[in-house]
């Protein structure tokens, strides 16, 4: 483990797997004796979990701005990454965050129509732009994982994100894998319909090698 700690995102499309994901690398983390913090995005704090709450269950008949969404998402994330982000990383953890700023960058941006320009000095505002070691970005067609989330979530009303329509996923996903392509040093695809324990597995070595390689 690099000795200021190794700092790992998780991104996709919704319904991923990234959750499950995070919770079976949290495991292995442990039986190979790393320090491990799990935490996600929006969210992380107690203000950014409010955050979070605001974002993602806002009233269809009065939806955010991509511009909005985004200010609130950096509020989220300047708070989590001073106050349990870089803590960790100092202490030399090994960070999983369920989605950081490539969702932004997708979300609001390629889906949204928000400015690159824009997008990246909000970046430099709320984390200084130091962007992961590893981002590993989980990818599947949009209409295979809303078949996944309808069999999963059954009863469960989608967020506002979730609730969007397939051309606003489709986006999404091409967004994610623009930034696997420009960026292929800090981020790797990996088929996120792959079983659950291989898809792990195949995860936490790309961990190890990165831990090994100490940046």
């Amino acid at each position: 483990m690099p000795k200021q700690g190794l700092f790992v995102t998780l991104e996709g499309g919704e319904g991923v797997g990234k959750s499950t994901l995070a919770a079976n690398l949290k495991a292995r983390a442990g039986t190979a004796g790393f320090t491990v913090y799990l935490t996600r995005e929006p969210g992380g704090t107690p203000a950014a979990e409010h955050i979070r709450d605001v974002v993602l269950r806002v009233p269809d008949t009065d939806p955010l701005s991509p511009a909005s969404q985004a200010l609130l998402m950096n509020a989220a994330r300047a708070d989590h990454f001073e106050k349990v982000i870089t803590p960790a990383l100092q202490r030399g953890e090994l960070v999983i965050c369920d989605r950081f700023a490539d969702s932004t960058r997708v979300y609001q941006g390629v889906g949204g129509g928000m400015s690159s320009e824009d997008i990246s000095a909000l970046e430099r505002i709320s984390f200084d732009s130091k962007h992961p070691a590893l981002t590993l970005i989980l990818d599947a067609a949009p209409a295979t994982l809303l078949e996944r989330r309808q069999s999963r979530d059954g009863a469960t009303a989608p967020d506002a994100f979730e609730a969007r329509d397939l051309a606003f996923h489709e986006r999404v996903r091409t967004g994610f894998l623009d930034i696997a392509e420009q960026e292929p040093n800090r981020c790797i695809v990996l088929d996120a319909l792959m079983p659950a324990e291989s898809l792990a597995d195949a995860a936490w070595q790309l961990i190890l090698d990165r831990a090994g390689s100490g940046t």
